[in-house]
């Protein structure tokens, strides 16, 4: 005999499935029919404005390039700030990450799981180190360091209880949480954020004298990018790091680099330090950890630093998830190799002779390594944004910052033909300009 209230739930369910469907099919058809402009209404109607994208709706990407809603392609020189730098829709990637969500996404750390080891152990091989914290954000990664630091100086250099200090560098760009904006010298960050978090000492980036006359009894880190990103990508003077690195050292002060852009292949090397033969006490890494697929971040040091946390002070519901470490894994198995670093420091090679070429045509400076480079334009010619509109209109994707540097970090999938397309571009973008 039918159970007939099972049979009724069945059939509820299969109405209620088939509702689902159409609704689900008439919100896509309606999607699809959408052009760049509704596209862009709907995010400035609903969306915060805490963003000021270029006019330009991405619908999927492959490699280096990417394509819009129109059916347009573009090439990325950004790279989601070097979030992508194994390129768009990697094989290897996805494949990784279509493996785990089959089977489990998350857990919590209120119990182990299968992935979180196997990346941990090899992120912390990759890096030199004894301990990995992991995270999701950049900004996670930042606030972890300093909490580690500030742990460290209480606990193993005897720092009185609230008085540590920590050194970072003017121009810095490390986040925008509370804690992270309160030592911006941006008044972009800043403004109507107050009031700001105490703790910190800023001094001008590059000038090791400055860094080590602010250091104190009380000082427990150093927190510096080897490679200011947000600033235009500034690179400091061959010495610094390695002066940074001796002072600390002769102070009892930790040094922490902030290579959540700079690091895991982007300037030619697994890490920015390692161009100058530098090792920092913590690395903090983000972005390309998650393969532009899932938010990844991690903290990475040595016991005897990293060892300073207890249970229960400091965590995540989605740190270290199974997904995320399955990601996180192929990536660091694609470093390990060794690959993606001497293709980004061949074809940056190549990259910054063709910029450096239009100095004096448009360009007033490049800097950066690797493919990673910042461009500073005559501002006599045009802004950053203005020529970043103009690329946009040749299909490349750019991004400016501070009124008249541009930045390029195209993917490390990058093809030869790729960059010197790019630089062409650039190069008929500026002539245009003068010639306006």
């Amino acid at each position: 005999m039918i159970d007939q209230t099972a049979a009724d739930q069945t059939a509820a369910a299969q109405t209620a499935a088939a509702q689902t469907t159409t609704a689900q099919t008439t919100t896509a058809q309606t999607t699809a029919a959408l052009d760049q402009a509704s596209y862009i209404a709907l995010e400035n109607e609903h969306a915060a404005h805490n963003y000021h994208p270029l006019p330009v709706v991405v619908a999927s990407g492959d490699g280096a390039w990417v394509t819009d809603v129109d059916g347009r392609r573009y090439l990325d020189c950004l790279a989601a700030y070097s979030a992508v730098n194994f390129g768009h829709s990697n094989p290897v990637l996805l494949e990784a990450a279509r493996a785990q969500l089959g089977r489990i996404t998350l857990t919590s750390r209120a119990f182990h799981n299968d992935q979180l080891g196997p990346f941990v152990t090899a992120l912390a091989e990759l890096s030199g180190k004894d301990m990995v914290l992991p995270m999701n954000t950049g900004a996670e990664a930042v606030e972890s360091g300093i909490k580690v630091a500030r742990a460290w100086g209480y606990r193993v250099k005897g720092v009185a209880d609230g008085l540590a200090n920590i050194i970072v560098a003017g121009e810095n760009f490390h986040g925008r949480t509370t804690t992270i904006i309160s030592f911006s010298d941006d008044e972009s960050a800043r403004k109507d954020f107050g009031p700001f978090t105490p703790g910190f000492r800023t001094v001008p980036y590059g000038d090791a004298a400055a860094l080590e006359a602010a250091i104190d009894q009380n000082t427990v880190a150093v927190l510096l990018e080897p490679i200011q990103g947000e600033a235009g990508i500034v690179v400091p003077p061959a010495g610094y790091l390695p002066a940074v690195r001796e002072i600390t050292t002769r102070h009892n002060v930790l040094f922490i680099a902030d290579e959540i852009q700079s690091g895991l292949g982007r300037t030619g090397a697994t890490f920015a330090c390692d161009l100058v033969g530098v090792v920092p006490d913590l690395y903090l890494l983000g972005k390309a950890l998650g393969g532009g697929i899932v938010p990844v971040s991690a903290v990475v040091g040595n016991a005897d630093v990293l060892g300073v946390l207890r249970p229960g002070e400091h965590g995540s519901t989605f740190g270290g998830n199974p997904l995320a470490a399955a990601v996180g894994l192929a990536v660091v198995k694609m470093l390990a190799t060794g690959e993606y670093q001497e293709r980004a420091r061949v074809l940056g090679t190549r990259l910054h002779d063709g910029l450096s070429a239009l100095i004096g045509r448009g360009v007033v400076a490049v800097r950066g390594a690797g493919l990673w480079a910042g461009i500073d334009i005559d501002p006599t010619v045009a802004s950053g944004r203005a020529v970043c509109e103009a690329l946009l209109a040749r299909g490349v994707l750019a991004k400016d910052t501070h009124g008249f540097t541009i930045r390029l970090a195209p993917p490390i999938v990058v093809s030869e033909a790729d960059i010197d397309w790019a630089v062409e571009q650039l190069a008929a973008v500026l002539a245009e300009f003068a010639a306006a």
